[in-house]
């Protein structure tokens, strides 16, 4: 049990949520982050089939390891990507319509986002099982964590609701003066929001300063 939990295992799920994050620090996944991020439910979505997909992906790349040639691994990689991208978009399509037609190609692209590739090659391939599935929860819950933070602020002051459930919108606030900013709902305000927060953790961690 103590192996399980090892300071390794431990450092490669906490390190992607934060010292490490695949968005933040390693500045991958920016596309999906800045597209999808115009409201919470897509953006939560998103951040979970990204978590999953990476997640198993690594476990099962851990285990074939050792018996994938060197100079197919990145097209076993890429097979085994886009049959667990293939599920989740189907699954999504049966259970969860609306948000995989809003979604679009989103999902389908996962197969091509960084963060995937990155860990299976970087982590997966050196590893076994258990710390890779580790790795991959870690680097996909920093994902998410990143665009949730974006999309949070994007639908609050763009759209006024959270979930689609009105927060902001209502008379009394717009006669203090408040208006929805639509420039919160085009991508380009999701880059500047994505740009403070990585200002501010690396103001807030002296480990990513650089010297």
């Amino acid at each position: 049990m103590s192996e399980l939990f090892s300071k390794k295992n431990k450092e490669a799920f906490v390190n992607p949520l934060g010292l490490n994050n695949p968005v933040t620090v390693q500045v991958l996944g920016i596309c999906s982050a800045l597209a999808v991020t115009a409201e919470l439910k897509p953006a939560i979505v998103m951040g979970l089939s990204v978590t999953i997909i990476v997640a198993f992906a690594n476990v099962i790349i851990s285990l074939l390891r050792n018996t994938i040639p060197s100079r197919i691994r990145i097209v076993v990689q890429l097979v085994v990507v886009a049959t667990l991208v293939t599920l989740v978009s189907e699954i999504l399509k049966a259970f969860a319509y609306d948000i995989s037609v809003q979604l679009s190609v989103y999902i389908g692209l996962i197969i091509t986002n960084c963060i995937l590739m990155g860990r299976l090659e970087a982590f997966a391939m050196q590893n076994g099982p258990w710390a890779s599935f580790l790795d991959g929860l870690g680097n996909g819950l920093g994902y998410a964590k990143i665009l949730i933070i974006v999309a949070f602020f994007r639908e609050l002051f763009g759209a006024g609701t959270l979930f689609g459930i009105n927060i902001l919108n209502y008379e009394c606030i717009e006669k203090a003066g408040y208006q929805n900013n639509g420039l919160m709902v085009l991508a380009p305000m999701a880059l500047i929001i994505l740009g403070c927060i990585i200002w501010w953790q690396r103001a807030h961690r002296k480990e990513l300063q650089e010297k």
